[in-house]
């Protein structure tokens, strides 16, 4: 009896609530509708009326709502505003009720854009609110514009920040700044332990007070926070300084920034024990000044600057010479701080000898002193000692964007400083040894701390993230030098992505950093994904050279978009690559499962990606893009190679080969019980002797039992094809294809309808998915819906509707 009760009560409560706002609504609209030219429109119901009033007034009535029926509050909920809507779902569901229909109503309304096709939604609420989060905080939604948004009792930031696990940071570090905010402290607190991913797009130059709000946000979300990938997209000329700042302190190291506030999370950890070393010698190191990574890496570049001008600056007039050591000087030795790059005064800058520096005043670092001691001193003669290559001078492009505006005395430091951090290409004056080298080279072997870079073997380092992608984002040396550096011990990584980036023969320092990741204790690497438009070294080099410095990798992609010139030095003053990189000897045995390789033109020598195959016993998935050999001898001696060392190779892809005159291997690869998915994409398999190939290709699938999947998208296959290939459902077939995809192949309707009826004439059961995307299916839309409506009782069918007068050049090469 006490159900009963307790329901009636609250359907009696909650038609008191209509009665009344009924009463007020009708007063309330009775003068508009005298008013009106048109006639008076239809009144609200009254169940809508009163859901409306509980709406408007949920502070008051939210624990009586929470308490309806489930009937009712079904109703209720499309009313509901986004703070209510989102804080009454856990209620709704013991309720057995859902509100994803009302989250997608409202992104369709208020997002106003679709999902990617290829994005499965499993939350529409946590899709909503995250997007919502992102457009309040860069101001590009209104919510006082819309009833459903705007509501006086809740913040929009803090109630959405919950459900945020990406958050992108666009352009000029937009909402960095709001969010270390003090009055949005309690927000970025909930984002320290909801955000996953933190995405950088499209980034320009930006101000000190912007990288400073930065470097705040990257300490609270990633070293006291959850965050564990960082992504940096289309960044065409990037910010050193900036660049430098999210790589340090994604890899763990913080150094407060000048006359920022102190963090209130490192003070609460590091209360109530005594601090066993200096705290700042964590980013630093024992004896190194206080000193900004990116500034740091200008002093070491500088140094090697002055010395390849010594020869020059001998033959300088002496106001010349005395002006350029002057403000040199004063950047390396003075302007320590990379947020206030303003000269030294003249007195600080021309120090007497001997005279005491004060304890403010920061010192130079080893090279960066020894460097200056050199060019103060008497000058040596030219002949003396053999001078490197002058370092090319580059100019500054005109009205270049976000170029900042110089005024005072500060021009000429300005200048200089920036000359360390412009990344150009142009050639002058025939000097092609490019901005760095000189550095890069006299640093080769030696400590990476005279680069000014963070001493790695500090015992204290604060928590950094696991994934790094970096897409399209041109490094420079400096970038380059730091990104190795603290690829050497980063052990907490897991994946590195590095797409497009231009390295060149920075590709030698990196694969050092990653062999002495590998030999760090701890070291987690386990998924590597590199591509470049061009490599020192050919790609089979490359790979095993990879292989050979990461042996614990489980995942390797790997692209080169052109071939390598390899009668050019791939190292400035080598004639070719170290030795240790490049060897003749076996690779040993690797953790290798999953292997994608995209080859530039060219044939490829088969040997060498046999030996990275013996090496791979592990290898269960294989895929090959646009990779040519000299004959299809080379390419049977690679499938012959799967055959006897991988054994657990379970998905074999292989995307724009041409392998129209490598029938029998294909023939060879089919009839291997080991494969589960084949994927032949765009590789012309039926351009040759179709009519014996085809009957050939389905025996060898019928006799398959283990084979699962089949790709053969782009092939041209045809309906003759197409018909030849029912056959493998035949009734006297072992096989048990359960996925089969033949988009792209001039498949027509009536083709079509007649594969469909032979599967219903063997009564094969669902046999699994069927993808049809660009097909001639347009050219008879009725015959196309009735034969994928046959298929619909077979398999699940993905089709697109696809203009087929865009593939014209195809229909006439299979006329």
């Amino acid at each position: 009896m006490a159900a009963p009760e307790a329901w009636r009560a609250r359907s009696c409560w909650f038609c008191e609530v209509a009665a009344a706002t009924t009463m007020e609504a009708t007063s309330r609209e009775a003068a508009p509708a005298k008013s009106s030219a048109s006639g008076p429109s239809a009144p609200p119901a009254l169940f809508e009326l009163c859901g409306r009033a509980v709406s408007a007034h949920m502070g008051v009535l939210e624990s009586g709502v929470w308490a309806l029926p489930g009937p009712i509050l079904q109703s209720i909920l499309p009313l509901l505003n986004i703070y209510y809507l989102e804080r009454i779902e856990e209620t709704a569901l013991k309720k057995g009720l859902s509100t994803q229909a009302i989250w997608r109503r409202l992104w369709d309304e208020l997002m106003k854009t679709r999902p990617s096709s290829l994005e499965s939604v499993t939350c529409w609420r946590a899709k909503f609110m995250e997007a919502f989060f992102s457009h309040v905080l860069r101001g590009t939604i209104d919510v006082s514009s819309d009833r459903r948004l705007c509501d006086q009792r809740f913040s929009p930031l803090l109630h959405s920040s919950r459900h945020v696990r990406q958050l992108t940071i666009c352009n000029m570090l937009q909402g960095a700044t709001e969010l270390v905010a003090e009055p949005n402290r309690r927000v970025l607190e909930t984002l320290a332990s909801s955000l996953h991913t933190l995405k950088f797009r499209h980034l320009l130059f930006s101000d000190v007070a912007a990288q400073q709000s930065l470097r705040q946000l990257l300490h609270q979300l990633i070293h006291h926070g959850a965050v564990n990938q960082v992504s940096l997209y289309s960044w065409p000329v990037p910010e050193s300084a900036l660049f430098i700042l999210i790589l340090t302190m994604s890899a763990g190291f913080w150094q407060p920034g000048p006359g920022g506030p102190p963090c209130r999370l490192c003070g609460e950890a590091s209360r109530g024990r005594a601090p066993s070393r200096d705290e700042g010698s964590l980013l630093l190191g024992s004896r190194r000044p206080r000193r900004d990574a990116a500034e740091r890496c200008a002093a070491a570049l500088m140094a090697s600057r002055r010395k390849s001008e010594a020869k020059q600056t001998a033959r300088a007039s002496p106001a010349t010479r005395v002006t350029r050591r002057s403000t040199q000087e004063s950047l390396t030795a003075g302007g320590t701080d990379s947020n206030k790059r303003e000269p030294l005064p003249p007195a600080a800058s021309h120090e007497a000898p001997g005279t005491r520096r004060p304890p403010s005043a920061p010192a130079t670092t080893s090279s960066a002193s020894a460097s200056s001691s050199t060019s103060s001193s008497k000058r040596a003669p030219a002949s003396s000692a053999p001078q490197p290559k002058p370092l090319k001078r580059f100019k500054r492009a005109a009205g270049k964007k976000g170029a900042r505006t110089r005024q005072g005395c500060g021009a000429e430091s300005e200048d200089l400083y920036d000359f360390v951090f412009i990344v150009a290409g142009e050639k002058e004056d025939g000097e092609e040894m490019e901005i760095g080298e000189v550095a890069c080279g006299a640093l080769d072997g030696s400590d990476p701390s005279c680069l000014g870079l963070p001493a790695l073997e500090a015992s204290q380092r604060f928590r950094s993230i696991s994934t790094l992608e970096l897409f399209t984002v041109p490094l420079s040396t400096e970038a380059a030098l730091t990104l190795c550096h603290l690829l050497s011990s980063w052990v907490s990584l897991e994946s590195l992505t590095l797409s497009y980036n231009g390295l060149g023969s920075n590709i030698f320092r990196l694969l050092d950093s990653l062999r002495a990741l590998s030999g760090q204790a701890g070291c987690r690497l386990r998924a590597l994904h590199l591509s470049d438009l061009f490599s020192p070294l050919p790609i089979l080099e490359l790979t095993r050279a990879i292989v050979r410095a990461l042996p614990l990798l489980r995942v390797l992609s790997i692209r080169v978009d052109h071939p390598s010139q390899r009668d050019n030095p791939a190292v400035p003053g080598n004639a070719g690559p170290p030795s240790n990189i490049i060897g003749d000897e076996e690779i040993p045995e690797n953790c290798l499962e999953q292997l994608e390789m995209g080859f530039p033109r060219g044939a490829q020598p088969a040997p060498l990606l046999c030996s990275v195959l013996k090496a791979s016993g592990s290898l269960q998935q294989l895929s090959l893009d646009s990779a040519t050999f000299a004959s299809p001898q080379d390419f049977g001696l690679v499938l012959q190679t799967l055959k006897e060392y991988n054994l657990t190779l379970k998905r074999l892809s292989f995307h724009d080969m041409n392998l129209a005159d490598c029938q029998s291997e294909v023939l060879f690869l089919l009839q291997n019980l080991t494969l589960q998915e084949i994927t032949f994409s765009f590789c012309r398999l039926f351009e040759k002797r179709p009519a014996q190939f085809l009957p050939e290709m389905v025996a060898a699938m019928k006799g398959n039992s283990t084979l699962k999947g089949l790709r053969l998208p782009g092939n041209r296959l045809g309906n003759a094809g197409l018909l030849a290939l029912a056959d493998v459902f035949s009734e006297d077939s072992s096989s048990s294809l359960c996925q089969l995809d033949i988009s792209s192949n001039c498949i027509k309707p009536d083709g079509l309808l007649e594969f469909a009826k032979r599967l219903e004439r063997w009564g094969r059961g669902a046999f699994g998915h069927l993808r049809l995307f660009q097909n001639w299916l347009d050219q008879d839309a009725v015959t196309a819906r009735e034969a994928i409506r046959r298929l619909r009782a077979t398999c699940h069918v993905v089709s697109d509707s696809w203009d087929s007068s865009q593939a014209f050049a195809d229909y006439v090469s299979t006329m």
